[in-house]
């Protein structure tokens, strides 16, 4: 049981109505770089969410309670109560 720290960009466009549909997530290496990408596609996409979560990658059992790097928009549950 390996636990790591991965840092995931969650971007999303515009779905039907006034809804929004989550694009493919992006992993990153470190925060910073986490952060910088998200920053450059906060102006390009409705939402944009840069976050931190402590996982183990084998089982694939995440963090319910991600750390919020960087937000843009209105984003969804888990995000937007950050």
């Amino acid at each position: 049981m390996a636990k790591e720290t991965v840092y995931i960009i969650q971007s999303y466009v515009a779905g039907r109505g006034k809804s929004l549909k989550a694009e493919q997530q992006v992993g990153c290496k470190t925060a910073a770089e986490a952060r910088r990408k998200a920053e450059r596609l906060g102006p390009l996409r409705p939402a944009v969410v840069a976050f931190s979560a402590t996982a183990d990658t084998e089982l694939g059992d995440y963090d319910e309670n991600p750390v919020i790097l960087f937000k843009s928009g209105p984003v969804p549950y888990p995000f937007a109560d950050a």
